[in-house]
């Protein structure tokens, strides 16, 4: 049995899709088949991946990412393309977004911060999940200190008047993941842009702040 077969056995076995079942269930399989795999290479894993992705399926969407995760020590500046594709082509909503580029589309912004350039483009996109996916990317390098380079704040102001609600949540929690590194720089931005911010983005911004400056801040 391949291993997409495999997959498939495995999630009947707790009774998806009939049933309800849990994200860490569908991760305790991802783990299980990826260890099982004859070729962790990555051409081979990400070829694997495309083809769970192409069944457009909730569980197996998840799997795809977490095995293009679990290669991320063989990342190069030319898997961008790959991903770059699947963010255009798969992901249609936030979960999707937020799961691909919270891990190994983040990851490899935290690897190569030069790649951030080509991701100013998607700000323009039609699909509001890769205009949320400019923020949410840079979530994970900035959460862990890797982020040289990257202009979070510029990609906020290129988003700062979408009318989206959840492109407003994402940059919104982009600043608020940043407010843990750099504190008086998104203070200063927050105070800078409130009268522009719709006030989804600006709430989210301030839940990391302290008391008296985010109620200072909601006072504006």
């Amino acid at each position: 049995m391949d291993s997409i077969g495999l997959i498939e056995q495995e999630l009947r076995e707790i009774g998806y899709p009939t049933q309800g079942v849990r994200t860490s269930q569908i991760r305790s399989i991802s783990a299980k088949v990826f260890r099982a795999l004859e070729s962790k290479e990555i051409y081979d894993v990400f070829e694997i991946c495309e083809n769970l992705l192409k069944r457009r399926d909730w569980a197996l969407g998840v799997i795809a990412y977490d095995w293009a995760f679990r290669v991320k020590k063989q990342y190069t500046i030319e898997t961008f393309t790959t991903f770059e594709n699947w963010l255009f082509e798969y992901v249609t909503d936030w979960g999707d977004c937020d799961d691909f580029c919270t891990h190994a589309f983040g990851e490899l912004i935290r690897q190569h911060n030069e790649l951030f350039e080509r991701v100013l483009n998607w700000v323009h996109h039609d699909n509001y999940a890769v205009q949320r996916a400019a923020a949410v990317i840079l979530i994970y390098p900035i959460n862990k200190g890797f982020y040289d380079g990257l202009r979070p704040l510029q990609i906020a102001d290129l988003l700062l008047k979408n009318e989206h609600h959840l492109v407003q949540k994402g940059y919104g929690w982009l600043l608020k993941v940043l407010s843990k590194k750099e504190l008086q720089l998104v203070v200063d931005y927050l105070r800078r842009n409130y009268t522009k911010m719709p006030r989804t983005a600006f709430r989210y911004a301030l839940e990391n702040l302290d008391k008296q400056t985010r109620q200072e801040l909601m006072s504006l």
